[in-house]
This record gives structure tokens, C-alpha cells and sequence, in this order.
């Protein structure tokens, strides 16, 4: 048996980090048993569905590098199908027309919580077979009256469910199109789903999924209900927690890398192991070892693994997302060996990328002022002679890079009796306008000779040497 995996969000919002470590864990079964996982968009919520929402979910996906093998299958396109499978329930007597009113089965629910009873549809229509002239009915299952539902879950172990609980559920609105739930079940069979992976709130939607599962004839799946993911203060999480658009994570400048690996620790783990890469995902990853007690996110712990990821990643991984932050602050830059350098430079410094390239924008602007408590601090007469020496000894200097330039500022020092922070200050203070950067050497080096000593003379200029 092909194991097949899927994941099925609803385009009424954007992606958040939930959907995608549900979405990771199906991709991760379904890679680690060299099997198939399908992207299905469950959009027939017609009034809330948006192309929007269902765009920024296929852009999520793809940024997350979770490629899925089939589909996207989209629900509105396979209203003929369900249409097909109605009218064979309805046939073999699994579904039946239910004509109730909107008014009659508020005043059926009202009577029943007088009474002191679980509101519920009472199937008054279940056994006939006459019809309302003029009324357009609505379909439902005929859910077993009898006995019980077992749900030998992958993560919360056997739930029982007993069908006196589960009323006759609606799968045809009175317009003929589908429900959600009835939706589910036909695509989980068409689609020979066997694992489905998905968040504990569908856990109370399973066991009618199965009844009608075994009224098509149709094999269930195994299910695994992934436990939610609460903010850190324990609550549910929102905005202000980390709920937001997958591609926000993008946009702050994570690696996806990063995020799936956050996402995997969240209900998951093997030891003590933090840091994941994707292949070590993929094959140490199961599904039997997912707890199912709720995960706290936490924002600095993805912080992180972020900053984790980018030091030990190639310095050519982290470009082109360099690349990408920088544009945002209206940088163009195609020179890859200094965008390289820069990486080598700013990764210890920076938890994302989006910092780094804040952090950098120095190197491809110069400063238009000066900190001006710092010029105070470090821009002395002595200082100024000293950087002017410094300034003609660079221009002398044959080799342009980092060790060079170390050598020879530190030499400068030396000679005149002092640390290398004293020269080295006013000189970062010349090029970046500020008192932070990488070491001396390697910014200057990164800068290039004929920046640097542009930027040296400027300063010079305007300090009064």
C-alpha cells in the first residue's frame, strides 16, 4: 500500500504557522515512507473563500519547499462528483430529502433545550418518503442509531464516540451544494488518502467522516490529530503570539529551513536534538511520536534556531534572501562575493536576515552623519592626524583584504602607543557613520579600497582634519 498524505486548508485566511506544521508533518510521512502527499484547497465556503487566501497558501507552500505530488485538487471543480455520490446514497437509502424549515428546527431546538436535552436535528424526515411541493429540502446522512464509533487515533489513542450523540448530519444544502464534511469523506476515498494528519479541533468531525466512510463501502483512513499550538502565556494563539501569514516569516527574513524545523519541535521530538535539517526531518520523523499534550510558541526560541540555521548554512544559501532584503530597502546589488562576505560578516550578529541586511545597508550607502556622542568620544586632534596617516597607508596597501588591513592598522597602533579600539572606532565611525559594525578589517575589506578611502576622506573633511 502507497501510503498518501494530504493537506487540505480552507482559503478563508492566510496560511498561519499551525496550518503549516500540519502541512510539514503529512509532507514528512508521507516523504519518509516514500509515499505521496497531495495539496487539496477545501473552498467550498463560497462567501468566505478568497483567490487571494487560496494564492497565499500556494505561495507559503512553495517558500517552505513542502512540494506536494498531486493537486492542488480544488472542492469547487468536483460538485459533480459529489452531486454523483448523493444522488447513490440517496439511492441506496444511506441519505434521505429532509424538508424542515428554518423556523421548525429552531423551535425543535428551543423545545429541546426547555426540556433540558441536547439540541439536535430529531430525524422527523429520516423514514419518509413524501415530499413538500414548492420547498427545496436539504440532505442528510442517516448516521446508525445504535452502537458506537471507534477512532483508534495515532496520537490520542482509542476515542469512543456513540452514534445516539451523532444527529443526522446535513451533507446537501437546500441549493444542492455540498457540505463540508460530506466533501471530505468523498475526497479522502476518491483520493485514497490512508493517513490523515490533521489538527485535534477535527477530531469531534471524525466520527461522522467514518460512518459515512463505511456507508460508501469505502476503507478509512488512519487518523492522527495533532495536538493545538498555544501562545506562550498558555492561551490560544493570535497575532500578537505568532499567528500571522507564513509569508510574514518570509517577508522578517527566517529561513524556511528554520521555521519547519521550529514547527517540528512543537509536539515532536528525538532526544535532545534541536537542530534539524530537512533530510534528518524526513528520516527521523514519525508520526507515533507526536505528543498530544499542546505546544507553547515561542518567538525567541525561533529567533534562535533561525540565526542557527543561517551560521551553519552555506554562505551562498543566505544571498539571494540577502539579496531580497536589501531590495526592500531599495539596495540593487548583483555582486555576489561581497553579498558572500557580508553573510561571513553579519550572521553572528544578526537572529534573520531581515537584521542582517538592516544591519548592512552601510556597506552600499554612505553615511550621511555622524553619531555625534561618538565623534566626541573617539575624534580627538591626535585621533584625527592619525587617521589622516592611516588614510595615506591604506591607499599604499597592494593586497586589499582582511588580513592586510589588520596588519596594518594594528601596526598604526602600535606605533603610536595605543590600542587597536582607538584607532579602530574612528575609523568604523568614518565608513558606517556609527560605532557598530563587523571587525575593522573585514568591513573595510567588504567596503572596498576606493570606498573606503572616499568615505575616510569625507569624514577627514568634515571633522576638520
Amino acid at each position: 500500500m502507497t501510503v498518501r498524505t494530504r493537506f487540505a486548508p480552507s482559503p478563508t485566511g492566510f496560511l498561519h504557522i499551525g496550518g503549516l506544521r500540519t502541512a510539514l508533518f503529512c509532507w514528512l510521512y508521507a516523504r519518509r515512507h516514500a509515499g505521496e502527499f497531495i495539496l487539496r484547497i477545501e473552498d467550498t465556503d463560497l462567501e468566505r473563500s478568497t483567490t487571494a487566501a487560496i494564492q497565499q497558501i500556494l505561495d507559503g507552500m512553495e517558500w517552505a519547499g513542502l512540494v506536494h505530488d498531486a493537486g492542488p485538487f480544488y472542492q469547487t471543480r468536483r460538485f459533480d462528483r459529489y452531486k454523483e455520490v448523493i444522488e447513490e446514497m440517496l439511492a441506496s437509502g444511506s441519505a434521505y430529502h429532509c424538508y424542515c424549515s428554518k423556523e421548525e428546527l429552531e423551535q425543535m431546538r428551543a423545545a429541546q433545550i426547555a426540556r433540558g436535552e441536547k439540541p439536535r436535528y430529531d430525524g422527523r424526515w429520516r423514514e419518509r418518503t413524501d415530499s413538500l411541493p414548492g420547498v427545496s429540502p436539504v440532505v442528510r446522512f442517516k448516521n446508525p442509531l445504535a452502537g458506537e464509533v471507534v477512532v483508534d487515533d495515532v496520537v490520542h489513542g482509542r476515542v469512543v464516540f456513540q452514534n445516539i450523540e451523532l444527529d443526522d448530519l446535513i451533507i446537501a444544502r437546500s441549493d444542492g451544494t455540498p457540505t463540508y464534511n460530506f466533501c471530505v469523506v468523498v475526497d479522502d476515498m476518491d483520493m485514497q488518502i490512508t493517513h490523515v494528519i490533521r489538527g485535534d479541533d477535527h477530531l469531534n468531525n471524525t466520527p461522522r467522516q467514518l460512518n459515512m466512510l463505511l456507508a460508501l463501502g469505502a476503507r478509512p483512513p488512519v487518523y492522527a490529530h495533532l495536538p493545538m499550538i498555544l501562545g506562550s502565556d498558555g492561551t490560544k494563539l493570535s497575532k500578537r503570539h505568532g499567528a500571522v501569514s507564513v509569508l510574514q516569516y518570509r517577508d522578517d527574513g527566517f529561513l524556511p529551513e528554520a521555521v519547519l524545523n521550529y514547527l517540528v519541535r512543537l509536539g515532536w521530538s528525538y532526544g535532545d536534538q534541536e537542530i534539524f535539517t530537512i533530510e534528518e526531518m524526513v528520516r527521523l520523523f514519525d508520526i507515533r511520536d507526536v505528543n498530544k499534550s499542546a505546544s507553547a510558541f515561542d518567538a525567541e526560541k525561533l529567533a534562535w534556531l533561525n540565526q542557527q540555521h543561517m551560521m551553519r548554512a552555506p554562505a551562498a544559501r543566505i544571498v539571494p534572501v540577502l539579496r531580497s532584503q536589501l531590495e526592500r530597502e531599495g539596495i540593487q546589488t548583483s555582486n555576489d562575493a561581497q553579498l558572500e562576505e557580508i553573510v561571513l560578516a553579519q550572521r553572528e550578529r544578526a537572529k534573520t536576515v531581515r537584521e542582517m541586511a538592516l544591519n548592512s545597508t552601510f556597506f552600499f550607502r554612505p553615511p550621511m552623519a555622524y553619531d555625534e556622542k561618538a565623534v566626541r568620544k573617539h575624534v580627538t586632534a591626535d585621533v584625527l592626524a592619525l587617521l589622516a596617516q592611516a588614510s595615506v597607508e591604506l591607499n599604499r596597501l597592494q593586497a586589499w583584504s582582511a588580513p592586510a588591513i589588520h596588519e596594518l592598522i594594528s601596526g598604526l597602533a602600535t606605533g603610536k602607543g595605543i590600542s587597536l579600539g582607538k584607532l579602530a572606532q574612528p575609523i568604523r565611525l568614518a565608513v558606517c557613520g556609527g560605532t557598530v559594525s563587523p571587525p575593522i578589517d573585514a568591513t573595510l575589506a567588504i567596503l572596498g579600497k576606493a570606498e573606503t578611502l572616499s568615505r575616510l576622506a569625507k569624514a577627514l573633511g568634515v571633522w576638520g582634519a
